[in-house]
């Protein structure tokens, strides 16, 4: 069983950086896709980043320029390290991983099968 455990937020002024950390266990991180999600209060959960199985990553484009994701096959981890953050990027951000091996790279929240609790991240404007 895959498990996935969020870290590293917290309450950051605007313009700040943060780096989040998702440690995998139960399966080998390199094997498939992985994804950063935020769910802001009252509002639907959003794709913000992708990591696939070949190092190909994407973004939504609230966090190009300003977010970058990457991972740690050794340390089985993944980070989203964000930058110049805005107060709009408040929100719980969450880890997914995806089961299926394929070459896209999916931003539906639907279609990834393992989630992390969450680490909730407050920027102050």
């Amino acid at each position: 069983q895959v498990q996935l455990v969020e870290s590293g937020g917290g309450l950051v002024q605007a313009g700040g950086s943060l780096r989040l950390s998702c440690v995998v266990s139960g399966r080998t991180l390199s094997s498939n896709a992985m994804g950063w999600f935020r769910q802001a209060s009252g509002k639907e959960r959003e794709f913000v980043a992708a990591i696939n199985w070949n190092g190909s990553t994407y973004y939504a484009d609230s966090a190009k320029g300003r977010f970058t994701i990457s991972r740690d096959n050794a340390k089985n981890t993944v980070y989203l390290q964000m930058n110049s953050l805005k107060s709009e990027d408040t929100a719980v951000y969450y880890c997914a991983a995806r089961s299926v091996r394929e070459l896209v790279l999916r931003v539906e929240p639907a279609r990834y099968d393992s989630w992390g609790l969450g680490t909730q991240v407050t920027v102050s404007s």
